[in-house]
């Protein structure tokens, strides 16, 4: 693949900052914002000593983790930092294909430009997503799931896209959200049809074949994981239960773990229920209102997961801040950039200070780290809703406002005035 000179630089540093002993990995690894409970490496490892010792790393209720991560690290390779830079890797190499299945360019031949050196560097470099990776946070993992079947998707193969969102589905069950969008990017395409909205032209008939399909690849990897799991179903309710009942109420910078802290027993159902219905409402609403473009639907639906994921980490709104990149003929439609930008850097900066002022230093308490995710709650609040005035606004064009001067026989001269949308 022809790659731009940005992607091998980065990359090979990344690689570099993997092998490297870095001063502060250990601190990462601890850090709430960066990892949870579902995707921590430190519980990645203490499921992997539990099943070296024979003992059912699901009947504790700490190990939260798919049984094909136990099996790939206890079996395969070892969780090496390595491993968590090539999906790095992986995650960036397939953004870019994204843009140039986008663009209608060959993914082999592709002409590189200053463009595409951006797209790899807002991935490599983003902090949001860097910081996981180097806390070898599992939700590196799920990114790059998301974007290779984005990717597979793009490029019309049908049966490897299925499989990658299937995959995705197994190690987080919230990404259910773009099973949809991905469906009909494969049975339409990823051109930008933003500008120049219309009905959906794809065959709606394939989708249920599509559909079944995926349901097979998902029933073979319960399957797997079920034989991985020694025949026992525990690992059901640990690891996709636990992103519906929050059994684990560790802070993150979500929405979620303070809302049911302060709640009442006998209320925690319903509001579970409330909470995780919000989730999926949005599927059908943006799928159906961006029908004409389903690869900008998954970004706004990656960017719904990024703002109100039940166990949130900066990797999520990461994702949704370096995809837009792809996107560059909305940038100029976005309504206040400059504000979503201060809030995602008011909140970079209160989450990890009140971070330590309560869990560390033990000065404040938990209304101080609640304040810091609900700043970034609206920072991707702000950027969601920008991103969807943009695509919105786009086919519509620019208004410009045009002025005559008109003698009014009574009042003497005036000034009419009157709108034109150009469209660019």
């Amino acid at each position: 693949m022809n790659t731009p000179p940005a992607f091998s630089v980065l990359v090979c540093l990344r690689l570099l900052l993997a092998v490297l002993p870095l001063p502060g990995q250990n601190l990462l690894k601890h850090d709430h914002q960066l990892s949870s409970p579902l995707t921590s490496y430190l519980r990645l490892n203490e499921g992997l000593w539990l099943l070296d010792n024979n003992i059912d790393p699901y009947i504790g209720g700490a190990f939260h983790h798919s049984p094909l991560l136990l099996s790939l690290f206890s079996t395969i390779v070892p969780p090496l930092p390595l491993i968590w830079a090539i999906s790095d890797a992986v995650g960036a190499w397939a953004l870019l294909r994204i843009w140039r299945a986008r663009q209608g360019l060959s993914s082999q031949k592709g002409t590189i430009s200053d463009v595409e050196n951006l797209i790899v560097s807002v991935y490599l470099l983003n902090p949001y997503l860097l910081l996981p990776s180097l806390a070898l946070s599992t939700s590196t993992f799920e990114n790059a799931l998301t974007l290779l079947a984005l990717m597979l998707a793009s490029e019309g193969k049908v049966s490897s896209a299925l499989l990658a969102i299937a995959f995705a589905v197994h190690l987080t069950p919230s990404s259910i959200l773009l099973l949809l969008p991905i469906l009909m990017v494969l049975v339409s395409s990823p051109v930008s049809h933003l500008a120049s909205p219309r009905p959906f032209h794809g065959s709606l008939k394939r989708i249920p074949f599509l559909f079944g399909e995926y349901i097979l690849y998902w029933l073979v990897l319960v399957g797997a994981a079920c034989i991985i799991a020694g025949g026992s179903w525990n690992w059901v309710r640990a690891s996709w239960g636990a992103s519906l009942t929050l059994p684990d109420l560790t802070p993150n910078p979500g929405l979620w773990w303070y809302f049911f802290t302060e709640m009442f027993d006998h209320f925690r159902p319903f509001f579970l229920m409330v909470f995780s219905v919000h989730l999926v409402i949005y599927i059908l609403p943006i799928c159906i209102k961006f029908q004409h473009d389903p690869l900008y639907a998954a970004f706004l639906l990656i960017g719904v997961l990024g703002t109100f994921k039940a166990y949130l980490t900066l990797a999520d709104p990461g994702l949704f801040l370096s995809m837009i990149s792809i996107f560059p003929e909305v940038h100029g439609y976005l309504r206040h950039p400059i504000i979503t930008t201060l809030l995602h850097l008011h909140a970079a900066l209160l989450l990890p200070l009140q971070h330590v002022l309560w869990v560390s230093e033990g000065r404040g308490n938990a209304n101080f780290y609640y304040a810091a995710s609900l700043v970034m709650g609206m920072a991707g609040g702000a950027g969601l809703v920008d991103a969807c005035w943009a695509g919105l606004r786009i086919a519509v064009g620019d208004a410009k406002v045009w002025a005559e001067e008109k003698v009014d026989g009574e009042k003497g001269k005036g000034k009419v005035m009157w709108w034109e949308v150009v469209q660019q």
